[in-house]
């Protein structure tokens, strides 16, 4: 048996691709090939010069519209037994003309089962995303409907389909949501987020779609590659376990990178691209407390500028030659205790580890003390990371720092990064309403062009002008003006911070204004679906982190509406203005009325890293009066462009990183 027939799906004969190169796998994925930065930068610029297809698509419209209307008249199972053929005759080899009647069909079958007909660039951004591309579709446009429609085309055609989400509460909500569509065809539905036992996730991933979160979608990935141990398909895995060489118990959670759908692809194809995903399994015992605390005191007497540096835009340390003095100095006091302070390159290394953790990890931003715990708080999407910890010691630093008991290091047992495991997968497309400024990275990293659909009805949000204050106290003192006036006019509004410790600070100022509101957090999360059901009510005020951003859908009361819809006010900006408009994108929704106002301090932390020589020239320019519109509008883009291009070094370093150990352990013989 050929490796290409043994992971073929049963009932789809052209799939997986035969152009494509498959990976000596256990599962269908694809290989990796290295293409040339030359070869890359030539794909880049053809596919940031692409037009959008626009003649094409209209093509399609008219053709789906007049399949339509044979599509009515049909019961139930014939329309089932219409999809499924035309799906199949579609997926693999693109054909549009059964891709009409494939869209035709799902039309109709989402107003049977759901009471949704979808709207033209619905339909559109589906079948853009069969074709395996990545799509900016705006936010409130409906994106869980278009994922499940492409989704259910998917998984007619017999191809199994992963839809990724960023957070449990979405993967949840959205299969909830699509679930009677599903049904409506038969076709089972898995969903595997945090909550989901390992034991249960290999029936999760079964099913012929599943909903999941990225980070346990990598998770699992890794387990299956640790658990195979360089094992390439399956019949080597049957002999390994018949003699006893894996784990009872642990079978395979995947059964292939077929093909995904990633929901907010910005966000998890680029913002979490810098960090690779790390497996590890703790050591046995605890850390030792009183050399971390050691450590911690040797940090905090070294000197800014004079023992180490610390560059605020790029949030690192370097440790100068009196540092590395002064440490070997201390050394010599401990000369009898660990070999920590013997070994020279382990104490520069636990050392910088020490200045991180007292110097560029913050709690109730960077992580928050649950449960007597350090909890790590994702930074994109403002949730608690219970099975995270940091690596190399810096985990067990902060812990000593916040009082914590001090668990046991970790050992690394495999390692990758969101863009080197989502280019395993066979056809990848995506969508976000955000999409469109990281077009030429997805094009040197994928190969794979972003198109913009245009959404149903023309936006109604007003933006307001923003307003640039001196500190955090006339900055607070504003938002509380802000949100008093929209409450008089019955207003809905939500405030949105970028950490725990900002949400908590404008809190209690608001509670000391007398100001009702409820606020939504890292840990303040109990409640998120009665929270968000809730914060469209007239004169309702919520305050949240990046928890009621992304696939955030806050549903307007009819007097809301009226009174002129949600209004957003942004307390600081955010490294990239993708996320900034995130945020905006929770109002003025399908063409519902709402505005947003940024209302931002000089002493913020974004701006005090990264404004510099702007900030001083603007300043001297300005002098101590209000900022213009055109020079607060200025110093953002100057930021936040300064603030994007650290992190795009970043995530090309780590990509290249990843790409090197990869070259070095399949030298090496091992898989992974």
């Amino acid at each position: 048996m050929s490796a290409l027939s043994e992971l073929a799906e049963p009932g789809m004969a052209d799939w997986p691709p035969r152009h494509v190169e498959l990976a000596p796998s256990l599962f269908a994925e694809r290989a990796h090939t290295d293409t040339s930065a030359l070869d890359r930068f030539a794909t880049m610029a053809l596919l940031s010069l692409r037009p959008s297809p626009t003649r094409a698509q209209q093509v399609l419209l008219a053709a789906a519209a007049a399949a339509a209307s044979a599509m009515t008249p049909l019961d139930d199972a014939a329309l089932c037994e219409v999809a499924r053929r035309a799906a199949k005759a579609a997926f693999a080899p693109l054909d549009e003309t059964a891709a009409a009647r494939a869209l035709a069909a799902l039309s109709e079958a989402s107003f049977r089962a759901l009471r949704l007909r979808p709207h033209p660039p619905q339909l559109l951004a589906a079948w853009t995303m069969i074709r395996g591309s990545l799509v900016e579709l705006d936010t409130g446009e409906g994106k869980t409907l278009t994922a499940g429609l492409a989704a259910s085309f998917a998984a007619l055609a017999g191809v199994p389909t992963h839809v990724v989400t960023v957070n449990d509460y979405l993967a949840q909500r959205d299969a909830q949501t699509m679930l009677p569509l599903f049904r409506f065809f038969g076709l089972s539905v898995g969903v595997v987020h945090s909550g989901v036992a390992q034991n249960e996730r290999a029936r999760q991933y079964a099913q012929a779609l599943t909903y999941c979160t990225n980070k346990d979608l990598v998770f699992d990935y890794l387990r299956d590659r640790v658990n195979a141990r360089g094992l390439h398909s399956r019949a080597q895995m049957a002999v390994r376990q018949l003699h006893g060489g894996l784990q009872a118990g642990e079978p395979l959670r995947l059964r292939g990178l077929h093909f995904a759908i990633v929901d907010e692809a910005d966000s998890v194809l680029v913002d979490e691209a810098r960090t690779p995903l790390i497996l590890s399994a703790q050591r046995e015992g605890k850390g030792d407390a009183a050399v971390y605390r050691q450590l911690l005191d040797a940090a905090a007497s070294l000197e800014p500028d004079v023992h180490y540096e610390l560059p605020l835009a790029e949030a690192r340390i370097e440790l100068l030659p009196a540092g590395r003095d002064r440490l070997h100095q201390l050394a010599e006091l401990h000369a009898e205790g660990s070999e920590v302070w013997r070994t020279s390159w382990m104490l520069e290394h636990y050392a910088l580890q020490a200045l991180r953790a007292l110097h560029l990890f913050k709690r109730d931003q960077h992580y928050v003390v649950h449960e007597g715990k350090i909890v790590i708080v994702d930074e994109f999407t403002g949730r608690m990371l219970p099975d995270r910890t940091w690596e190399q010691g810096l985990h067990q630093m902060v812990e000593v720092k916040e009082g914590c008991a001090v668990s046991g290091g970790n050992v690394t047992l495999a390692r990758i990064t969101y863009q080197s495991f989502f280019a395993r997968y066979l056809r990848l497309a995506g969508m976000s309403g955000t999409i469109r400024e990281t077009s030429r990275e997805m094009a040197w990293v994928f190969g794979q062009p972003c198109l913009r659909i245009e959404p149903n009805r023309p936006s109604r949000r007003q933006v307001l002008p923003p307003r640039l204050l001196p500190d955090q106290t006339a900055k607070l003192a504003a938002v509380v003006d802000e949100v008093k006036a929209m409450i008089a006019q019955q207003r809905p509004v939500l405030v949105g911070t970028r950490s725990v410790r900002c949400s908590l600070a404008l809190s209690a100022t608001l509670s000391e204004a007398g100001i009702v509101h409820r606020v939504l957090n890292a840990l303040q999360n109990a409640d998120e679906a009665e929270l968000v059901a809730e914060a469209g009510a007239p004169a309702a005020v919520t305050v949240a982190t990046n928890m009621a951003g992304r696939g955030t859908d806050i549903r307007l009361h009819e007097h809301a509406l009226r009174q002129g819809g949600l209004h957003v006010i942004l307390t600081e900006w955010h490294e990239s203005s993708r996320i900034d408009r995130q945020l905006y994108g929770r109002c003025a929704r399908q063409g519902d009325p709402g505005s947003v106002r940024a209302i931002v301090a000089l002493d913020d932390e974004l701006i005090l890293r990264h404004a510099g020589a702007a900030m001083i020239a603007l300043s001297q320019r300005l002098g101590k009066g209000a900022w213009p519109v055109w020079a607060i509008e200025a110093l953002r883009r100057h930021v936040q462009s300064h603030a994007e291009a650290a992190n795009a070094r970043q995530r090309r370093a780590t990509l290249k990183q990843d790409q090197q150990m990869r070259h070095q352990l399949a030298f090496s013989g091992s898989a992974e």
